[in-house]
């Protein structure tokens, strides 16, 4: 089993779920991405660099998707907060599968790696 299976799986609910769909949502949207595990959690990758990945931070109750360049994103799409005062990562905070909306989701995909790609390093700050 690859470890990122291995991660999502060992997830409680309602985490294991709702990283699974995400996971089904980026990888159906994007699928040039490649996803990766990397400092113990599951990363997507345009080319080398990181676009997003997926964590639960301790103390907190949601799924943390968390885009690299998200500060460049945040005036486009609301959805994205600066939680625990990142320098560049935005991210959206899932407690459920309903929280998600799909549409807006996917758009921000799109825009995010469209961003990634005509830069040349994902972390820049």
């Amino acid at each position: 089993m690859k470890p990122v299976d291995e991660y999502f799986l060992n997830q409680k609910e309602p985490y294991q779920s709702i990283m699974l769909y995400v996971r089904s949502v980026i990888l159906k949207t994007l699928p040039e991405a490649e996803e990766r595990y990397s400092y113990k959690i599951p990363f997507y990758n345009i080319g080398k660099k990181p676009l997003l990945y997926l964590n639960i931070l301790k103390g907190k109750d949601y799924v943390d998707v968390a885009f690299v360049q998200g500060i460049l994103l945040e005036n486009d799409f609301s959805v994205l907060k600066n939680d625990n005062k990142r320098k560049q990562v935005r991210s959206i905070q899932l407690k459920t599968l309903e929280d998600l909306d799909q549409e807006n989701f996917i758009k921000l995909l799109h825009k995010a790696s469209e961003l990634l790609s005509k830069s040349k390093k994902a972390w820049f700050i």
